[in-house]
């Protein structure tokens, strides 16, 4: 079966949701990324990268990065091709850059991903929820385009120049940070006498973040995987500092304590059974073939 990941930037895909990528492509079934932007706003997150050359050719940095993280993973690729929003700062709040990807036109962008569903013709494609996992407003328009490209892709009046219509039969929200997680990998580290990253994080989320867990429809199984996601992480070294909260625990910790990975089931065109261990759960052999 075919999978389609939607991601705002080069290095989301790495954060959310890869183990269960890599695991879905190790099984056979065709798995993709779509990355709306370039990524060329980010800003340098890892000191070891912070040096001439990076910053003003970021763009290239991030291309070279995502091709060794698909790699990793095993996934196909693909760039939309519009310009990072960059995350706005300060009160008030900058104007976004124009010509960037949270100002495109909503249809026009829309009809742009309609083309790869209908070309790729997922069975299931993986999103961001309607708070875009966090308010960048990149990640924002994400979640407003799939979920119109998820209506009209099927609709042959819809961007007809776009291909023929092809039906997606289930739409996912990916939440790929969970307070309880972070939780059991900070104890871990303080049991064993490690500093931990995440004590700040987890005091900014409780005070900040909804219950996350209580969204979640469908656990995957991925924790022999890990080890592809944390090779994906490391390949977008401007955005992963290897001694960051990403990486701060050993994947062997990550498999013993938090095996899974989590999603939100949110539109669906199949019956199905929750909770669910598959993504594809539900979908027959027929459907499957169409």
């Amino acid at each position: 079966m075919r999978l389609l990941a939607v991601h705002a930037h080069p290095d989301d895909e790495s954060s959310k949701g890869a183990a269960t990528m890599a695991r879905y492509v190790s099984e056979g079934h065709r798995v993709k990324v779509v990355t709306c932007t370039d990524g060329q706003r980010g800003d340098i997150l890892n000191p070891a990268m912070n040096r001439p050359g990076v910053l003003e050719n970021m763009m290239e940095v991030r291309r070279e990065e995502m091709a060794r993280a698909a790699a990793a993973l095993g996934v196909e690729h693909e760039w939309m091709g519009y310009e990072d929003s960059g995350l706005p700062e300060g009160d008030p709040l900058p104007p976004l850059p124009e010509g960037c990807f949270a100002l495109a036109d909503t249809t026009e962008a829309t009809a742009s991903l309609v083309k790869v569903i209908r070309e790729f013709k997922p069975h299931v494609i993986i999103t961001y929820d309607e708070n875009g996992g966090y308010p960048h407003p990149d990640h924002l328009k994400v979640h407003e385009i799939s979920m119109q490209a998820w209506e009209k892709a099927p609709d042959p009046q819809f961007a007809p120049e776009a291909g023929e219509p092809w039906t997606p039969l289930k739409l996912y929200y990916t939440h790929g940070f969970i307070l309880q997680r972070m939780q059991l990998l900070h104890d871990r580290l303080i049991e064993q006498g490690v500093a931990s990253p995440y004590g700040s994080m987890i005091k900014r989320w409780k005070e900040n973040q909804a219950d996350v867990m209580s969204r979640v429809t469908t656990r995957i199984e991925c924790a022999d995987y890990f080890d592809r996601r944390a090779q994906a992480l490391v390949a977008h070294a401007t955005q992963i500092d290897p001694a960051g909260a990403f990486l701060a625990s050993p994947v062997e910790d990550q498999q013993a304590v938090w095996p899974t990975e989590e999603f939100e089931l949110a539109k669906t065109r199949v019956s199905t059974h929750l909770p669910e261990d598959d993504l594809f759960a539900g979908i027959s052999e027929t459907e499957e073939e169409q």
